[in-house]
């Protein structure tokens, strides 16, 4: 007898009359969201990705770039086709939570096994909470300089601790607290969050624009500068690398963007919200990040990257304040959205019985402060090549076995209550199915195993390894897709 109702649209959900009773995979944040209950629309997913992706972070990608030789053509060209390519394993696996109404994590078990899910959902939440930590030292330090702007130099000039003034810790602190109190509030506060933040933050953004405009009486010192590398092989050498890093950027939500689309209204309404949100808000967000700082090379005589540092010369106490709301709707937004969430899931996968959403998201943000946010960002190579392209390389692999499973073996047919249940179809070998977790490790080290500069050595963490470290994401998708489907064609698990 079947224990799911499948609607005309293809959304599934569970009887009335199926009970999720083991306290060891299942709570009420991980059970499937009843189709009644799933109501983002088109706007909801378009307004998520416009939140996610007005950021500081996002603003200096260019900038980045730029640093590394590009020229501004060069640098959005990248970006663009960066998010064209990862919008694809995006819809992909999104395709999985609007269907089914579960999250990452409950999806993960249909490859990886009940108890193996909790592997990639480690993984995925150990790189959400890095990011998240940074986010947050990205607001906090947003505060600091513009409130120093507005209060003096004796909130910039404070007391150091640590590298850095006391005043600086107590803003990081301040954000911090505010990012616990909106996501302690649940997806649906989230979700009306997101859908007004998301035009204020374009407005902001737009704002600074048309300010630096003023000032500068035009834009052209930055855009009409050469490329250091030209468009011949030493273009191309920096150009795979950045790629891989600019698809790094996004690779956490290009896994766990069920935990969103498990509350779509319809397919058309996920699908066609991202495609329109992600690659073209990151595009003309990389062009206006250029046309800002080529303003502010025409006024102050040096670009100016940071949009924080560059808000701070305003001469109008109103401005600063605006530009300072701005920023921390801004970062609040992607920040919860993007490395609260998926975390938070993932930490209540591995104990449900004791781990909830919120006890899951606040342990999220104490792993976020001590991981030393401030140094991860402290330096354009270490940032693009060594923590985008390798965190890339490994998420790429889980996205390689995910997509493999579901789309090409499973033929996006799954058993929704065997995810929740042991001795199921997807119990596999004790909970683990040793396809997906080799796929997953040969995936994974082909991918990192070269990886070098930074904390690794000159020549790659293995020698002959190295030559692939330039392309990590693309490495580790590839072998972990292809190796998991030709070892699940060679051994099928049982299926009753």
């Amino acid at each position: 007898m079947s224990s799911q109702l499948v609607h005309p649209d293809r959304r599934v959900e569970l009887l009335p009359d199926v009970a999720l009773t083991d306290p060891r995979f299942a709570n009420e944040d991980l059970r499937p969201v009843p189709v009644a209950d799933r109501r983002w629309t088109t706007y909801n997913f378009l307004a998520l990705w416009v939140g996610m992706a007005h950021n500081v972070p996002s603003w200096t990608l260019a900038s980045g770039l730029v640093a590394l030789g590009m020229d501004w053509k060069q640098a959005v060209l990248t970006i663009g086709l960066a998010n064209l390519v990862v919008l694809v394993p995006m819809l992909l696996t999104g395709h999985a939570g609007t269907r089914y109404g579960i999250p990452f994590p409950v999806f993960a078990r249909a490859s990886f096994g009940l108890r193996g899910a909790n592997l990639p959902a480690l993984l995925r939440a150990a790189v959400a909470c890095a990011w998240f930590g940074i986010q947050s030292w990205i607001g906090g330090s947003a505060i600091f300089l513009l409130a120093g702007e507005l209060i003096g130099a004796d909130w910039l000039g404070a007391s150091q601790v640590g590298g850095y003034p006391w005043t600086q810790w107590l803003s990081f602190l301040l954000f911090w607290l505010v990012e616990m109190v909106v996501i302690a509030r649940g997806m649906e506060t989230l979700r009306r969050f997101e859908n007004w933040a998301a035009p204020f933050v374009i407005v902001g953004a737009l704002a600074l624009l048309g300010w630096i405009s003023v000032k500068a009486g035009g834009f052209g010192p930055l855009l009409s500068q050469p490329s250091a590398l030209g468009w011949g092989s030493g273009f191309w050498q920096v150009f795979f690398p950045a790629l891989m890093g600019m698809i790094g950027f996004w690779s956490t939500l290009s896994l766990n963007i069920p935990d969103f689309t498990r509350f779509g209204g319809s397919q058309r309404a996920q699908a066609v919200g991202q495609a329109l949100g992600l690659p073209t808000t990151m595009t003309l967000f990389a062009l206006l990040s250029v046309l800002v700082t080529s303003g502010s090379q025409a006024v102050y005589g040096a670009p100016i990257w940071d949009p924080v540092a560059l808000a701070a010369k305003m001469d109008s106490t109103v401005g600063i304040l605006f530009a300072l709301v701005t920023v921390l709707i801004a970062t609040l937004s992607v920040n919860i959205a993007a490395n609260v969430v998926s975390p938070a899931y993932d930490l209540a996968n591995l104990l449900p019985r004791f781990v909830t959403f919120r006890t899951g998201a606040l342990i999220t943000g104490v792993v976020g402060i001590v991981i030393f946010p401030w140094k991860l960002v402290s330096d354009p190579a270490f940032y693009i090549f060594t923590w985008l392209g390798t965190v890339g390389g490994l998420l790429g692999s889980v996205g390689g076995v995910l997509i493999a499973d579901y789309w090409l073996i499973r033929r996006t047919d799954l058993v929704l209550a065997d995810l929740y249940r042991r001795e199921g179809r997807y119990w596999y070998t004790g909970g683990w199915n040793w396809r997906a977790v080799t796929a997953l490790a040969v995936g994974g080290l082909l991918a990192v195993g070269g990886s070098h500069g930074g904390p690794f050595p000159a020549d790659g963490l293995i020698p002959l390894l190295e030559p692939l470290a330039d392309y990590g994401w693309a490495v580790g998708f590839g072998v972990a897709l292809l190796l998991h489907t030709a070892l699940t064609r060679l051994a099928p698990p049982r299926t009753d």
